[in-house]
């Protein structure tokens, strides 16, 4: 033993015997006695520094329990969020606002999807079809939305995103901020960054993405209501006024594909026939309704492709 603790000892050792208990015992030989058993005591006692130790390990096995305990708690929270899904029925436009604050239009025939932890865990949208987005701004959470073949990352900002399954391009329109966009069908290439008023167009078919100029605005015009043919191929416009109308439209000639018009048209105030008349009065389309059937012919002794400006009821 240490003097300390010797002297320690003693003192408890000799407080705990009065003076006949002194007279009757021998009281060196007592004394020697309880040495050996606080010896043989001590000899059990773990060093300070183990019993150190001992705590931290302690403590360690706590923190260790308590952060498994919290990130299996969140896994499993996070694993019991259901989907919420919007769509925008073929015909028709909705707008709605996400829990972050985003505001989000939806075109015809559109859809998006994200977890009941949005905001919370993440800002992840899923979207087939068209959407036009103005996101609210928040630097540690990054908003994305992803489609079959493209995702775009942003903070902050206003963007068009176009991309339905039956198209042969997808599009990303950006009208404000900045947007980062990744190709989710070829990893290998780098992430494309778009400025305002530039939007990226991408091949399904080649994968090829070209970044272009762009007036934003016209992209995001069916937000209103206005239908805008823009020099596109007649292929691609029925698709937008197959949605649009919710009609069938088939091209009966095949030359008639390649046919590009421009035109601006207002949905609420021009029904389709009125649109579909625009185009006769090109002089190289004739067309049939049957119910919610449009066939659309060529006229024979015409062949030329060059692009046709169709005249809209709107005055536009």
């Amino acid at each position: 033993m240490t003097d300390n603790n010797g002297h320690i000892e003693q003192e408890i050792w000799f407080s705990a015997v009065d003076e006949q208990q002194l007279n009757r015992f021998d009281k060196d030989a007592a004394f020697a006695r309880f040495q050996e058993r606080v010896a043989a005591v001590q000899a059990f006692k773990p060093k300070r520094h183990l019993r150190w130790l001992s705590y931290a390990a302690a403590v360690a096995v706590m923190v260790a329990v308590s952060y498994f305990s919290f990130k299996g708690g969140q896994s499993n929270v996070e694993s019991s969020f259901g989907d919420i899904v919007v769509e925008a029925p073929q015909g028709s436009r909705t707008q709605m606002t996400l829990p972050d604050g985003t505001k989000v239009w939806l075109n015809a025939g559109s859809r998006i999807s994200y977890t009941q932890g949005f905001s919370l865990v993440n800002r992840l949208v899923l979207l087939v079809g068209e959407g036009y987005f103005e996101v609210a701004h928040n630097e540690q959470l990054p908003f994305r939305v992803s489609s079959k073949d493209l995702q775009v990352s942003v903070l902050g900002t206003k963007f068009n995103f176009r991309d339905y399954p039956a198209d042969a391009e997808a599009i990303v329109s950006l009208a404000e901020g900045k947007v980062a966009l990744d190709d989710l069908s070829h990893s290998g290439r780098g992430t494309i960054y778009l400025a305002p008023n530039q939007r990226a167009v991408m091949s399904k078919q080649s994968g090829k993405i070209i970044v272009e100029n762009y007036e934003a605005s016209n992209s995001i015009q069916w937000t209103i209501g206005n239908l805008i043919f823009d020099g596109e191929p007649l292929k691609d416009i029925i698709k937008d006024l197959e949605r649009s109308y919710n009609v069938k439209i088939t091209i009966a000639d095949e030359n008639l594909q390649t046919l590009r018009f421009y035109g601006n048209f207002v949905r609420q105030e021009q029904s389709l026939s009125e649109v579909l008349d625009a185009f006769a009065a090109t002089g190289k389309i004739r067309y049939k309704i049957e119910g919610r059937n449009i066939t659309l012919y060529d006229y024979p002794h015409l062949g030329d492709t060059l692009p046709y400006i169709l005249c809209s009821n709107a005055g536009l």
